[in-house]
């Protein structure tokens, strides 16, 4: 799988900057994307000069498909017919509140991002992977896609969502050779929690107070692994969690 080029949205931090430094220090290409266009690039200067690997970046909203197609074809055609693996990383939580509180900025933030731009980044990618008649979609859900939690309400229903497309996309594409992983993580300590709480630093920091959450490096490594298994299998889906975790409410601290 090595010349060929891994796809990763949301790489300016968290799980996708782990897993795009992952994947270089194996001698993998890279395509990274994301809204901060200062941080792709100090993160993809750092890759070519420690790795000698080659990497694309482009800056783009994932929730407006008119920009991620603009932007996505926009590549060399040698650059996007050596595809082999996308990882549907971008997403976010915003606000916890009682679904008759909710705010519907804040509805629309999650609904686009977590699921509209999985699917409009998805569009752009997967005819590539259909030529080649092979490929590798990783989802990032969470285990907020498997259980309810209180004032979760919209942000679950978005991750609920995204298990549900990983399931149709690995029917739809199984006759494209095309695999299809879900990974639903719980607790990790990223920046999730202080775009959740909208900058509130000690709102965030409370969350992971007690217990040893997921870091960044956990979720990178799971995604190197189910990228890595034999070209007759794969993983379908995937939930972990930290020792502490037992469920998205339940903890030992």
């Amino acid at each position: 799988m090595t010349n060929s080029y891994i796809f990763i949205t949301g790489a300016t931090s968290g799980f996708g900057e782990a897993t795009a430094r992952l994947y270089a220090q194996n001698g993998f290409d890279l395509i990274l994307t994301g809204r901060r266009k200062e941080r792709l690039q100090i993160l993809a200067d750092d890759l070519v000069s420690k790795h000698s690997v080659k990497v694309e970046i482009l800056t783009f909203d994932v929730r407006d498909f008119a920009t991620c197609e603009a932007s996505i074809t926009s590549l060399n055609q040698s650059v996007l017919s050596n595809i082999s693996v996308l990882v549907n990383n971008a997403g976010l939580a915003v606000g916890r509140n009682t679904i008759d509180d909710g705010l519907l900025e804040d509805w629309d933030r999650m609904i686009d991002t977590n699921l509209k731009g999985l699917l409009n980044v998805s569009k752009c990618i997967i005819p590539y992977m259909k030529s080649n008649k092979i490929g590798h979609i990783i989802n990032i859900g969470s285990i907020a896609g498997k259980e309810v939690y209180p004032e979760g309400n919209v942000y679950c229903a978005s991750k609920h969502a995204v298990n549900a497309i990983s399931q149709a996309m690995r029917i739809d594409l199984l006759k494209y050779n095309i695999r299809v992983g879900h990974i639903a993580p719980g607790a990790a300590e990223t920046e999730f929690s202080l775009v959740r709480f909208k900058g509130d630093e000690s709102k965030a920091k409370a969350v992971y107070n007690g217990f040893t959450p997921l870091q960044a490096q956990d979720i990178a490594e799971t995604i190197y692994f189910m990228t890595s298994r034999p070209s007759h299998v794969n993983i379908n889906d995937l939930v972990i969690m930290p020792t502490a975790q037992a469920s998205s409410q339940i903890f030992h601290k």
